[in-house]
């Protein structure tokens, strides 16, 4: 494929954007749900913040991240768009297996199923895009496809917490669950795979048309953009994974809302901030990284840098009306590398090899972040309870600040690797 012939939009990439979208959507909705029901399971299946973090974190993200890279190889050896219908069926299933938890360990297992099937979700979302997107657009296109997190997380939270308000907990579980199921043939009817280019935007050389898990993450490991970002995004995500999983608890320990209050709140501090966020990531990007690709690591990096104090005020604030203000704020800013990063890790491989850096990306990201940011705020408040009691939560959120400082370092080191290691497409 010549690359004037790769420049032509394809007619139907805005409609299997959307259905990538829709997709993404129900992933966080079965993701974030259970973080807005904390406080019912907790209560109905007696367990401690530290056993709520190991299934809001480590449950999920064991096998969801270690997962993913097997499943992005098939994807890009076989079709991305199958693999991604079959990975929306197993998940939601799991998700309305949640609901009939009885203890601890019913509910543990359910959510090991729900990350199995999401393992094989996002990784190969992500290379279908690069493949319909053209480099100029990608960070946008990603951005779009990203809106789910906050759209999803968001009407997780607020579908969540008046469904156990209203009925219960566990009605929620099989509401949100069933409703995925019933999208898995409207998917599959609308989204199918790309061809993969022949050449190179910036060299004649014909390009592979497959390349191994073990060639992929052979050149990866030797890109120092891709440890830098790898990294930065898994100190960010361990912060905003904590903190998206435990403001709810917050608002009802410490604010005195009951769950649909907190679900409102925290609802509306998703939607209308992580939209923004996340789309403004993406224009930047798209933008500046035009002049200097550096930018795609540069503008996380400042992101993260102003997030910190933000996020500081919000969670040390007594009146929630200003708390409200305060958390939007740092909320657009914790989404803002979404666009740019996913675009640069694309852009550290061939296109056939896409699916599989993206999973490498993701393992790194998500077993970490998601994985220990959860778990890890949660037992820290229940060391801290000793101390300070109901507002334990509220100080393990701001001992955990420090890891935006962290993240917003290793993007300004991942800058310049990013000029060295880009593969243009």
């Amino acid at each position: 494929m010549s690359t004037q012939t790769a420049s032509k939009p394809d007619p139907n990439r805005n409609v299997v954007l959307a259905m990538l979208l829709v997709v993404y959507i129900f992933n966080f909705v079965d993701r974030q749900i259970l973080s807005i029901l904390a406080a019912p399971i907790q209560a109905d299946l007696d367990l401690s913040d530290g056993e709520m973090g190991l299934l809001g974190g480590l449950s999920f993200a064991l096998l969801y991240s270690t997962m993913a890279v097997p499943l992005a190889a098939l994807a890009d050896r076989t079709s991305r768009s199958w693999v991604i219908a079959v990975s929306l069926a197993a998940w939601s299933g799991f998700t309305a297996l949640c609901g009939l938890a009885q203890n601890f360990w019913h509910i543990f297992l359910a959510r090991l199923g729900v990350g199995i099937g999401e393992a094989g979700g996002v990784a190969p979302s992500y290379a279908l895009i690069g493949d319909y997107f053209p480099s100029s657009q990608r960070a946008t296109a990603l951005s779009i496809y990203s809106l789910g997190i906050p759209i999803g997380s968001g009407l997780g939270v607020l579908m969540g917490g008046y469904i156990a308000a209203t009925v219960d907990w566990r009605a929620a579980f099989f509401a949100v669950g069933l409703a995925g199921v019933i999208i898995v043939p409207i998917f599959k009817l609308l989204v199918r795979d790309k061809a993969k280019p022949k050449v190179a935007a910036d060299n004649p050389a014909p390009l592979p048309e497959t390349q191994s898990l073990k060639e992929t993450a052979g050149i990866l490991a030797r890109k120092k953009s891709f440890w830098f970002l790898s990294f930065g995004a898994a100190m960010s995500s361990m912060l905003g994974y904590g903190i998206a999983f435990w403001l709810p608890s917050l608002l009802i320990r410490s604010f005195g809302f009951d769950l649909v209050q907190a679900s409102q709140f925290f609802g509306a501090v998703l939607l209308i901030g992580g939209v923004v966020g996340v789309m403004a990531g993406g224009l930047l990007a798209d933008r500046l990284g035009g002049r200097d690709r550096a930018y795609y690591a540069w503008l996380p990096g400042l992101a993260f840098f102003l997030g910190a104090p933000l996020f500081a005020a919000g969670i040390t604030s007594s009146d929630w009306k200003l708390a409200f203000i305060l958390f939007l704020l740092p909320q657009a800013l914790a989404y803002i590398w979404l666009g740019p990063v996913l675009s640069a890790v694309q852009h550290l491989v061939v296109p056939a090899a896409r699916s599989t850096a993206s999973a490498l990306f993701l393992l790194i990201n998500n077993l970490i972040g998601l994985g220990g940011g959860i778990y890890a705020l949660g037992a820290l408040s229940d060391f801290l309870t000793p101390i300070y009691a109901e507002e334990a939560l509220r100080y393990s959120m701001l001992y955990a600040l420090g890891l935006y400082g962290i993240a917003a370092l290793l993007m300004t080191f991942a800058g310049p690797a990013l000029r060295k290691d880009w593969v243009a497409e």
